[in-house]
């Protein structure tokens, strides 16, 4: 099953701004999938009508195989964001943050309890369960924003910039547990500026820039295509796109 499934998906704003010009992309179920891009080539714009933050201009978007025009709420309980910037409260207590958010998803407090443990044992967060938000690192920061988006084990996790002013151990660490998390069946977007991350990390790619899908490949055969590095790709692939009228 494809988790996602986007056919002519455009998005102009009130400015006039053609956000995105007709995407069609497909995520398998089960993919550890890097959606890249530089700043404004609508990367965050396609994150956010999948998760029914932005209401799109055109096209068809569905994720595992449920529309998000004719059945959003369906479509939401499968998605778990982080987004890029952090959004809990600060004065809330680590274990607090994560089960308030199991109580958006009619998760009964008792389970939301044993989950949330669960889950912030495997990210390292335990020693931290009772401090209140702002007291924690950057680094703890992100892997709050990871357990919180977790809390309700949805099939399919968005990952904005996750590691973004993460110390290199912490990223590594974190690195593990996403893949131990695709590894146990959850479907992940990853979208990062680190593009040894994306390299490292994920099995298929796509790079966006002006509002297209410039690029599609599995990661081993664009790596595979004699350029070396996905950092020598994505280049050639942004400068072909400065280059047109």
């Amino acid at each position: 099953m494809q988790a996602i499934s986007i056919k002519g998906l455009r998005k102009t704003y009130s400015t006039g701004t053609q956000a995105l010009k007709g995407v069609d992309l497909n995520i398998e179920e089960g993919d550890f999938f890097a959606l890249l891009g530089p700043n404004g080539a609508g990367k965050s714009t396609i994150i956010s009508i999948i998760t029914s933050l932005t209401r799109k201009s055109e096209g068809e978007v569905k994720v595992f195989g449920t529309s998000i025009d004719e059945d959003p709420d369906k479509a939401k309980t499968y998605i778990g964001l982080v987004p890029q910037e952090f959004n809990f409260n600060i004065f809330e207590k680590v274990i607090d943050i994560v089960t308030t958010q199991a109580g958006y998803y009619g998760i009964p407090r008792k389970e939301a309890l044993e989950r949330a443990d669960e889950i912030i044992k495997a990210l390292g967060l335990w020693d931290k369960r009772d401090t209140m938000a702002q007291q924690l690192s950057g680094g703890m920061k992100r892997r709050l924003m990871i357990a919180r988006a977790l809390i309700h084990k949805p099939k399919l996790l968005i990952l904005d910039e996750p590691t973004a002013g993460v110390d290199i151990e912490m990223r590594l660490g974190m690195w593990e547990f996403l893949r131990r998390m695709n590894e146990e069946g959850t479907t992940i977007i990853l979208t990062t500026h680190y593009l040894e991350e994306a390299e490292e990390l994920c099995r298929n790619v796509a790079i966006i820039n002006k509002g297209e899908v410039r690029l599609h490949k599995p990661m081993k055969e664009l790596l595979e295509s004699g350029k070396e590095k996905l950092e020598n790709i994505y280049l050639e692939i942004i400068q072909e796109a400065k280059q047109e009228k």
